[in-house]
C-alpha cells in the first residue's frame, strides 16, 4: 500500500529544515479519507500510532458521519478535500501521503504540494479543524444556521482553517524565490490561476450562483497563495486571524451571515 517516495533536493532540504523525521510515502490506491484496514497499514512503516480524539460536545447534532469518526479514537488519516496530498502526526513518525491521482501531473505543481504538506507538518498546528476550533465548532454552526447545513458547515471550516494555516505558511513560501525557485514558482503559479475565478467571486455570491462553502474554498486558497481574496473575505487576510485564530473566524462568520440576512 505504501512505498517511500524519492524526493528531489529541494524538496529533501525543505523536510530537513521543516519536518525532518517525517515520512513521504506513495500511496498505491487513492482516497479521501483512509480506510481503517489500510490505515493500519501504516504500522508497517511507522514506529508507533497516536491516534486523537475530540469530545462530543465540540460536534453539532447535523454533524456530517466522518466528523464523528474524526472524532474518535480510531486513526483517521485524510478528509475530502485535502486533494493529492494528505499528512498526518498521529504515527511516529509523521508521514505525508501523495496520492495516485496525481500521477501525470506537472512534477513541480506535485513537489510543492509535498513541500506545503511538510511545511504543515513542521508547524505543530492541528492537522484538522476540529483540533482547531475544537469548543468553538458549535458556534460556527450556530452562526451558519439557516444558511448551511452540517457538510456546508464542515465545507466552511474546512476552508477557514486552510486560510489560517496559509497566513502561517505563505511567508515560508515566498522566502523560497532564492533557495528554492522551482518550488516557489510553482506556489506563484497556483495563486496566479485562482484570479479569474476570484474576480467576480462576489458578484456570484451575492446573485447566489455560488454557494458560500464554495466561495470560502476559492477565497481562502487565495490568501495562502498571497492573493487578495474578495468580499466577505478579506477580513481573514489579517494579522488578527493568525494571533486569534478560532475565536477570530467565529466572530467573522457570525458577522458576515448578519449582514448577509
Amino acid at each position: 500500500m505504501f512505498s517511500e517516495r524519492d524526493l528531489s533536493a529541494d524538496l529533501a532540504a525543505v523536510r530537513d529544515e521543516h519536518a525532518p523525521d517525517a515520512l513521504v510515502l506513495d500511496c498505491a490506491r487513492d482516497f479521501e479519507t483512509l480506510p481503517a484496514a489500510q490505515a493500519e497499514d501504516l504500522a508497517l512503516v511507522t514506529d508507533a500510532f497516536d491516534p486523537r480524539s475530540y469530545p462530543d460536545e465540540w460536534l453539532p447534532a447535523d454533524a456530517p458521519e466522518l466528523l464523528h469518526r474524526y472524532a474518535s479514537d480510531e486513526l483517521t488519516v485524510g478528509a475530502p478535500g485535502d486533494g493529492g496530498v494528505a499528512w498526518t502526526r498521529q504515527t511516529e513518525p509523521p508521514v505525508v501521503l501523495v496520492k495516485p491521482r496525481l500521477e501525470g501531473s506537472p512534477e513541480p505543481f506535485v513537489d510543492f504540494l509535498v513541500a506545503e504538506a511538510l511545511v504543515q507538518v513542521g508547524l505543530d498546528r492541528p492537522e484538522h479543524f476540529l483540533g482547531f476550533f475544537g469548543e468553538r465548532y458549535p458556534d460556527l454552526a450556530a452562526a451558519a444556521e439557516g444558511r448551511l447545513d452540517g457538510t456546508g458547515t464542515y465545507q466552511l471550516a474546512a476552508a477557514l482553517y486552510d486560510a489560517y494555516l496559509g497566513l502561517h505558511t505563505r511567508e515560508v513560501f515566498a522566502g523560497w524565490a532564492d533557495d528554492h525557485p522551482d518550488l516557489f514558482d510553482a506556489w506563484v503559479d497556483a495563486g496566479e490561476r485562482l484570479e479569474p475565478r476570484l474576480a467576480d467571486l462576489s458578484t456570484e455570491l451575492a446573485r447566489g450562483e455560488t454557494g458560500f462553502g464554495d466561495a470560502a474554498e476559492l477565497a481562502c486558497a487565495a490568501i495562502k497563495h498571497g492573493q487578495e481574496p474578495p468580499t466577505p473575505f478579506g477580513a481573514l487576510d489579517t494579522e488578527a486571524y493568525r494571533e486569534y485564530g478560532a475565536d477570530y473566524a467565529v466572530e467573522w462568520a457570525e458577522k458576515t451571515f448578519d449582514r448577509l440576512d
